[in-house]
């Protein structure tokens, strides 16, 4: 069962997505295609790599995982397909396969497609399509690309621990509000070491203990726990955090362990 899984900021309400997916169904029409997101912020790079490395582990190996942010033609990035712990991404070397992996990948090639004219503003209904299609078919990455050894490296916002404190930021809201921070459920429970802590943040609000689900509070009341993605999150449980609680991208959360 081919699948190839799409990660995309092209939205719901124009062309695009269907000429994008028509253009999948057109070469193999037996696919699956599943639709991870297609909101993602216009170009938004640091967020795509966050959903999509928090995602594809869950889909069986051999998926294809087509990543349509920032893609259009310029001098100076490269169109890559990308194998990492049996999956296979298909995207533009902008810096979102560096912000994904955490190790090196098993094999990279810079996709030597030539392009259609007709397509010459949407190379993702052309050399992404035609790479994401070739991959889910069963084709070898050594058939539509040239080997290469690195892509182009972006950095996560990582915490900064200080004496008894992780200084960390919001790295993402999700779609009920929830904030959610760089802090891992490894790199807290390592500098904790089962101290007491309090977790402080916008506004002087505190929060002094973990909550292993939203329901452990009452309703309203705020909470913080490690949600699906490993990540610390500050949540309001059937509320909304981000706009209750004034927390938005990049605010600072500070961690003080006692």
């Amino acid at each position: 069962m081919a699948i190839i899984t799409l990660t995309t900021d092209l939205g719901d309400k124009d062309i695009y997505q269907a000429a994008l997916k028509g253009s999948i169904y057109k070469l193999l029409p037996t696919v699956n295609i599943v639709d991870i997101t297609n909101n993602v912020a216009a170009f938004n790079v640091q967020q795509a790599a966050f959903i999509l490395k928090n995602s594809f582990y869950y889909f069986p190996d051999n998926t294809v995982h087509l990543i349509g942010i920032d893609t259009v033609y310029n001098t100076y990035t490269r169109y890559l397909a990308v194998k990492y712990k049996n999956h296979y991404f298909v995207g533009a070397d902008n810096g979102i396969f560096s912000l994904m992996f955490d190790q090196d990948p098993e094999e990279i090639v810079e996709i030597n497609i030539i392009q259609d004219l007709k397509f010459l503003h949407f190379p993702l209904a052309d050399i992404f399509v035609k790479a994401a299609c070739h991959l889910a078919n069963g084709g070898t990455l050594a058939e539509i690309g040239l080997p290469v050894t690195s892509v182009e490296n972006k950095m996560n916002l990582q915490p900064v621990i200080e004496k008894n404190l992780i200084k960390g930021a919001v790295i993402y809201i999700d779609s009920f509000q929830n904030v959610i921070t760089n802090v891992t459920k490894e790199f807290f429970n390592r500098v904790q070491q089962g101290r007491r802590f309090v977790l402080y943040f916008k506004r002087n609000e505190t929060i002094t203990q973990l909550s292993w689900h939203y329901n452990e509070v009452p309703e309203g009341e705020k909470l913080c726990l490690f949600g699906i993605s490993d990540h610390l999150e500050i949540a309001i449980n059937k509320g909304n955090a981000s706009g209750l609680l004034g927390l938005n991208l990049g605010d600072s959360v500070i961690i003080d362990f006692q």
